[in-house]
């Protein structure tokens, strides 16, 4: 055995152990003082072992992706392979989702008391809904909103207002909805990776893009629809700075980004990642000298215009973002948020992002963290240097720091996140959006086949073991 897989299954060891850690640790506390206010810490989830009609659906998918995902991803044309991954990714997360049943698993997700589709009748006037948004966040306020409507900008609950008005309302549309649209996210990452870092190292991350743990929340969850909708985002502006239909993928982009920030406060730390793209994009169209600014004017144009339009149609509509936020702050120590010790979830939010990424990533990003260290002077090319290859071929030995710098932009993000305070458990759900950006650094793992079996067997053990709610 080879000494770099030694430290890799040491670093896996360690992630492991510290999942162990918090959930030792936070079940003396719950008992103790019932503080965390989750029945399985580090987990929002209760002890439930079970089966369901997804298990055997689960149990296949798994197994075909383990013995034939990373052949396929090698051999596939650019495109099959898109539609292949987000085509694995959607059996996957439907299978996990019905493990738990139809109506438990997807039907009945969206539909308890703290999510969207309790005040979708309260929307019938939407634009005076969106003036008088702020005035019901606080719980002491008149007609308080719900928890996860009260914690998130409104284009959230919009989305299922809109559902529900294009005659596909229920839990059932919306569940269909979040799965569905969550799954392309798998896709979206691979574009991002294959124009920054090329396809070689998309194609070696597209399994276990697929076979993720975190499809057990991406079904059923909203933050699987907004994690795709600003992967699309950056995958878009990873496209115009490579020079692809610069000027439309940069207008897409930005419209994206708009939205996103519209869907979740948090996600605004998507910029940490943008910036990644822009430096990256930098060095992938070639140089980046005082020649390249006149062209890259016209993206950044586009961009901001795109932007700009869903910022500007809801503050038309009289809802301010900036006051929205500072209320939820106050509604955030109003509740759970104001009860659960910092001390303890700063670290046991990371044992959750273990267990949604699975102890292999976090192997990966060893790696990817050697590699930036050792290699970080190939990451760009000097000023004036020749241009870099194609989109789909692979950028040689630059390619490695590439990828290394997208994956830790996205662990800086989560990071930022995690330090903030205001993701005090349930960030298994809440930092999918980041957590998908951490997949990719499987690339940096030899010998996937049993690295993706580990991945899939923590999925499947969270699953049957767990009710993961929300």
């Amino acid at each position: 055995m080879n000494r770099d897989l030694l430290r890799d299954l040491g670093t896996a060891l360690a992630a492991a152990l510290l999942v162990v850690t918090a959930v030792l640790v936070g079940t003396a506390i719950e008992k103790s003082d019932g503080t965390l206010r989750v029945n399985w810490p580090p987990l929002y989830a209760r002890w439930d072992p079970h089966v369901g009609p997804g298990t055997p659906a689960a149990l296949i998918v798994a197994v075909a992706v383990v013995a034939y995902g990373p052949r396929l991803a090698a051999r596939l044309r650019w495109r099959a392979l898109l539609g292949a991954a987000w085509g694995g990714a959607l059996a996957w997360t439907w299978s996990l989702a019905l493990v738990d049943g139809w109506q438990r698993g997807i039907a009945g997700r969206l539909t308890t008391k703290y999510e969207y589709l309790q005040v979708i009748d309260r929307f019938d006037d939407i634009p005076g809904t969106l003036r008088d948004f702020t005035g019901h966040i606080l719980i002491d306020s008149p007609g308080h909103w719900p928890a996860h409507v009260a914690g998130h900008p409104p284009a959230s609950t919009l989305t299922f207002v809109l559902l529900d008005r294009a005659g596909l309302g229920g839990g059932a549309w919306a569940g269909v909805w979040c799965i569905t649209v969550g799954a392309t996210a798998c896709a979206a990452v691979l574009v991002a990776v294959r124009a920054l870092a090329g396809e070689r190292q998309a194609r070696r991350a597209a399994p276990f893009l697929v076979l993720s743990p975190a499809a057990v929340w991406m079904g059923t969850s909203a933050d699987g629809y907004f994690a795709a909708v600003a992967a699309w985002a950056v995958a878009l502006l990873s496209l115009s700075v490579t020079g692809q239909r610069p000027r439309l993928t940069a207008l897409g982009s930005g419209l994206l980004f708009g939205l996103t920030c519209y869907l979740s406060y948090g996600l605004t730390l998507f910029a940490l990642l943008a910036a990644a793209v822009l430096l990256l994009g930098r060095g992938r169209a070639g140089g980046g000298g005082r020649r390249d600014r006149p062209r890259l004017l016209p993206r950044a144009l586009c961009f901001l215009a795109g932007l700009s339009v869903v910022p500007l149609l809801f503050t038309l509509a009289g809802f301010d973002w900036w006051e929205a936020y500072r209320i939820l702050v106050e509604r955030y120590h109003q509740g759970a948020g104001g009860i659960r010790p910092y001390g303890y979830w700063v670290w046991a939010n990371l044992a959750c992002t273990v267990l949604v990424v699975g102890p292999v990533t976090v192997a990966g990003l060893r790696r990817a963290v050697v590699t930036l260290v050792r290699r970080r002077a190939e990451l760009l090319p000097r000023s004036g240097g020749a241009p870099s290859d194609a989109p789909g071929r692979a950028l040689g030995c630059a390619a490695g720091p590439r990828l290394a710098l997208l994956v830790l932009a996205a662990l800086a993000a989560l990071l930022v996140a995690d330090l903030s305070g205001m993701s005090k458990a349930e960030t298994e759900r809440i930092w999918l959006p980041f957590a998908l950006w951490l997949l990719p650094a499987g690339a940096f793992l030899t010998r996937p086949r049993p690295w993706l079996a580990a991945q899939a067997v923590l999925a499947l053990l969270v699953n049957h073991l767990l009710f993961t709610g929300w």
